[in-house]
């Protein structure tokens, strides 16, 4: 298979769910037009942002279906679905699902309850997955905050190398540079190589990156299109601008609980994804109250994402 880099923003979007918690997919075609006048070249679904975790096997499904049929036709919207990592057999059902959807690519993380003992381990967990779908790009997600495994990702590229042939690169939401950029720079470049920090991108196109993937993306794509641009052009005095405004704005994030402030983010922009199943813990109303101010005090209106669709709310 040749190995397709991808270049851009990658949106990992949240799961819209109605105030009881079912899903409400039918949210989902005005969230892709959302993601795609705003610049970004494909959704990450059912990933941490997405609370894949929490779906059970038929909403992923759901979930995946929808995605599917919001962007059919248009194949410059690449979308990788998170196949899971803790069930082989529910993440091969899933592979398959996505296969049969015409979706771009899967994804799979690693087991988190038995964890894999050792790289060669992880790299037959990999296997196990993609060979289940050898015409799609398979690409491991290293998460290592969540998962608790942490083996150095270039190990991992070596032990799967001329083994898994549709091993396609690697979603990698960590810290680690030094792992980052030999993982960059292996086999020539050969992998592609997903950044999935939004608070550190500048650091990474530093090394070479080209594609992230984030959650931030889906509601202020604007600020890191603008970044990349700085970048690009040579002006690291506005790159570093601009990367402090994205520090600003996802400090809120920690301030006001985690990941659930995401959603109210969504909210803010005019997308009401309702909000996150426990165990996550979700704002108050007045809390949303000081939330809201919090962010209009960062200027958000200047670089938040925006759709002809949608009326801010």
């Amino acid at each position: 298979m040749n190995i397709t880099h991808l270049h851009g923003l990658i949106a990992a979007p949240f799961t819209p769910m109605h105030p009881d918690g079912r899903l409400n997919t039918e949210q989902i075609p005005a969230y892709y037009n959302l993601l795609k006048a705003n610049g970004n070249i494909g959704a990450f679904i059912c990933g941490s942002t997405g609370e894949g975790v929490s779906l059970t096997l038929a909403e992923k499904k759901e979930v995946a279906a929808a995605w599917a049929a919001a962007a059919a036709g248009d194949d410059n919207f690449k979308i990788i679905t998170l196949v899971g990592g803790t069930c082989l057999q529910d993440a091969i059902d899933l592979a398959q699902h996505a296969q049969r959807l015409g979706l771009y690519a899967v994804s799979f993380t690693a087991p988190s309850y038995f964890k894999p003992a050792n790289v060669q381990l992880l790299a037959a967990c990999c296997s196990a997955v993609a060979a289940a779908v050898p015409d799609m790009p398979f690409y491991y997600y290293h998460i290592p905050v969540l998962t608790g495994v942490n083996f150095q990702m270039i190990d991992l590229l070596a032990e799967v190398n001329g083994h898994i042939p549709n091993f396609a690169g690697i979603k990698y939401t960590h810290e680690d540079f030094m792992d980052f950029l030999e993982c960059l720079q292996f086999e020539d470049g050969k992998y592609d190589m997903l950044w999935g920090r939004d608070e550190n991108l500048l650091s990474a196109l530093v090394l070479g990156a080209k594609g992230g993937v984030g959650s931030t993306y889906n509601y202020a794509a604007p600020l890191y299109s603008a970044l990349i641009e700085a970048y690009d052009q040579g002006d690291m005095v506005k790159a570093r601008q601009l990367q402090k405004q994205s520090i600003d704005m996802i400090r809120l994030l920690g301030k006001y609980g985690g990941i659930a402030t995401g959603k109210a983010y969504m909210k803010l922009v005019g997308l009401d994804c309702g909000e996150f199943r426990l165990p996550v813990r979700n704002m108050s109303t007045d809390q949303f109250k000081a939330f809201a101010a919090d962010v209009a005090a960062l200027g958000f209106d200047a670089y938040c994402s925006r759709s002809t669709v949608l009326k801010p709310a």
